[in-house]
């Protein structure tokens, strides 16, 4: 009886979760429920953190050059796709990049939520970021910050595309997009080999460019405590936003004023000039670019 009770006041609890939910997302492919997007973070992490190794502990590391270059360009493409659909969806032509609303009516609001469920989406792609760390046996720079950043990314955006896909809340998901195409380009140029070495030298840029972004989304967000009568329908998702733009910028300072303005010198495992590793465009918890070598 109280089981019963238990499930349908649990029910009722969802229920009214969801009547507040985007009507235009909620048929799109995992939006109908958090759940089969929880099973896929599950599983990742279980595979990247105990599966994979076990399995190859005792196999030949795989070969993936091929599989890297096709992979690292193929996220720049999607990448600078996506850039076009932020600024042609809102970001290039009407948003104030100030009290931005969520635009739940016209086709152009349509095309933003379309776009933000394809950021959502890649997500999951990224994910293979960590596969390919443990199939070759890069099992050093499978670290907790790397793991729960490709998993709490998915996570968070399902939210935000279930309920807020638009407005002054994506203008991170634009920048990081534009990261993207910087730091998988030079993955990609990285895994083709020694002879593009030459054609990196803006290596060393890669770093600051992280510190930009990180300001860049912590000082945007901030505007919404100092905008009087700003009416932005899901505040909760600026309280996110803003502290992860926060952690992960004293996580970088952090590492910046250790690594570079004390002179200490970085592990073993994180040397060959290497600077933060931030695959999708956040820190996550490696500090080598070299992952495709």
């Amino acid at each position: 009886m109280e089981l019963n009770y238990i499930k349908s006041s649990a029910a009722q609890i969802y229920d009214e979760f969801l009547q507040n939910a985007d009507k235009r997302t909620g048929t799109w492919l995992f939006m109908s429920s958090p759940f089969p997007q929880g099973l896929i973070i599950v599983a990742y992490v279980y595979f990247v953190t105990s599966l994979g190794p076990r399995i190859m502990e005792n196999r030949k590391a795989f070969d993936l050059k091929g599989v890297l270059i096709v992979y690292n360009f193929s996220v720049v493409a999607l990448s600078l796709y996506m850039c076009y659909e932020f600024v042609m969806s809102g970001w290039g032509t009407g948003y104030s990049f100030r009290c931005d609303l969520v635009d739940y009516e016209s086709p152009q609001g349509v095309r933003m939520a379309a776009t933000c469920w394809l950021y959502y989406f890649s997500k999951f792609i990224e994910m293979l970021d960590t596969v390919f760390f443990v199939l070759r046996k890069k099992n050093s720079q499978v670290t907790f910050l790397h793991v729960y950043h490709h998993s709490i990314m998915p996570f968070t955006w399902w939210f935000g595309v279930k309920f807020s896909a638009g407005g002054m809340g994506t203008f991170h998901a634009l920048l990081n997009c534009i990261v993207h195409v910087i730091m998988y380009s030079y993955y990609g140029l990285t895994a083709l080999g020694p002879n593009y070495q030459k054609y990196l030298w803006w290596k060393k840029y890669l770093t600051s460019i992280q510190l930009i972004q990180f300001v860049m989304v912590t000082s945007h967000i901030s505007q919404y405590f100092f905008i009087k009568d700003c009416p932005y329908q899901f505040p909760i998702f600026i309280y996110i936003i803003g502290s992860y733009g926060l952690i992960f910028l004293f996580l970088f300072l952090n590492f910046w004023y250790h690594a570079y303005t004390k002179g200490k010198r970085l592990p073993k495992v994180l040397q060959n000039q290497s600077w933060a590793h931030h695959s999708n465009g956040v820190m996550n918890g490696n500090a080598n670019h070299d992952k495709d070598e």
